[in-house]
């Protein structure tokens, strides 16, 4: 689901929230099915609950995908079996809704998912009322996870992504840097925002940032934008918005080989963004936040078993003509840290598999996990602290520029 959509319906689902929290029919289905123990027989469920049906179905795939592929290689846990039981929101506000609730009735031990954050909010208070925690995968809305401590995420929220695009600022010894953003972009402007503070702080500079402009959605002709970013002086540009107007910047900047590089999030990292990018685009003009990264051209700490293993297996399923998308990567993380976490509070309490202790074992302050992405470890919001990597595409391959590891960020 676009920022737009999801920007359209917060209001909807506000409203639906407050609604749900005084329906005495949702107290009646909370008691009926969520106040006991999850996973009573020998089988432990963890839940895929994502759209596999409808409009977001082929974004929200390759998370399914990296689920399925780490299920392949770990189908146990503290002794049981793993059943994978699917729900699907169809990608749909009134299906999500009937679909959280028959995927509570099966008594997960853990939920992953949703792609796209609506259905997560959606999802947010049927699951803190079962106890059940949840991992998404993609889902960058700070909402899904910031007043709900059942709910985590493996990737990081669009403001955290702006201070990632500053530290690698801060690596090449960049004093100045410029901003375009469309106007009414709540994504865009947290991360923008976020980049502008940190990097004011970090250059020590108030004027750090003299190129700030807004761009209205659905524009076509950026010439005006394009002069007054030249004139700045300025060769690092902070770029965010929808995807066609991300990449006409992008296209006709190269197309006058104008000499700055656009910094921008994760979904420059898509294989639809690249097909998008005009082959005039230098390697050099682009720089991104990217989650995951399979070139091998990164620290030698950020490599983990764990990854070399995803790797190994993807490859040996899908074939070595092409790399997984980052999404799957962070679907196998996922599935890996719902397993550990069980593994470790059932460790604690006997064999018992308990959806509580499974969330305080995520938000234990030492817990920490390194997987086929980098080191995870959770914040008190259930945000990751984790390694991240700034790319770029050389034509049809995407090269690592630099890692930053956790204790840098």
């Amino acid at each position: 689901m676009n920022r737009g959509k999801i920007t359209i319906f917060l209001g909807l689902l506000l409203a639906f929230a407050v609604t749900a929290s005084g329906c005495t029919t949702f107290d009646n289905f909370k008691q009926a099915f969520f106040d006991k123990e999850v996973n009573t027989d020998e089988a432990i469920n963890i839940g895929i609950y994502e759209p596999l049906g409808g409009a977001d179905k082929e974004a929200a795939a390759p998370e399914v995908q990296g689920i399925e592929l780490a299920n392949s290689l770990y189908p146990e846990a503290a002794g049981k079996k793993i059943r994978l039981i699917y729900a699907d929101n169809n990608s749909d506000i009134d299906a999500a809704e009937t679909a959280i609730s028959t995927l509570l009735t099966k008594n997960p031990a853990v939920i992953l998912g949703s792609y796209g954050a609506l259905y997560s909010l959606i999802a947010g208070e049927q699951i803190t009322g079962a106890k059940v925690p949840a991992i998404a995968m993609t889902n960058t809305n700070p909402l899904v996870t910031r007043n709900n401590s059942y709910y985590f995420r493996v990737c990081y929220i669009d403001a955290t992504q702006g201070r990632l695009l500053c530290r690698y600022l801060e690596s090449l010894d960049v004093e100045e840097a410029g901003v375009l953003l469309p106007e009414d972009d709540e994504a865009a402007m947290a991360m923008t925002t976020s980049f502008v503070r940190n990097f004011k702080s970090a250059t020590e500079n108030d004027d750090a940032v003299p190129y700030y402009e807004k761009y209205t959605t659905g524009e076509t002709d950026f010439d005006s934008y394009l002069d007054n970013i030249e004139k700045s002086g300025v060769k690092y540009v902070v770029l965010s918005g929808e995807t066609t107007d991300m990449l006409n910047i992008i296209n006709q900047a190269a197309k006058r080989h104008l000499d700055v590089t656009f910094l921008g999030d994760t979904r420059w990292g898509e294989e639809d963004f690249h097909k998008g990018l005009s082959k005039r685009v230098d390697p050099n003009h682009l720089a991104f936040v990217q989650f995951f990264v399979s070139d091998g051209k990164i620290k030698s700490e950020t490599v983990s078993e764990e990854r070399q293993q995803f790797l190994d297996a993807w490859h040996k399923k899908y074939g070595n003509d092409r790399e997984p998308e980052e999404a799957v990567a962070l679907g196998y993380d996922a599935y890996r840290i719902a397993l550990d976490a069980i593994e470790k509070s059932s460790k604690e309490l006997g064999g018992k598999i308990d959806g509580e202790a499974i969330r305080d074992t995520l938000l234990d302050k030492d817990y920490q996990y390194e997987g086929a992405s980098g080191i995870i470890r959770f914040n008190s919001y259930g945000d990751p602290q984790k390694t991240a990597y700034i790319s770029t595409w050389d034509r049809d391959t995407i090269k690592s520029l630099y890692t930053i590891p956790t204790d840098m960020q």
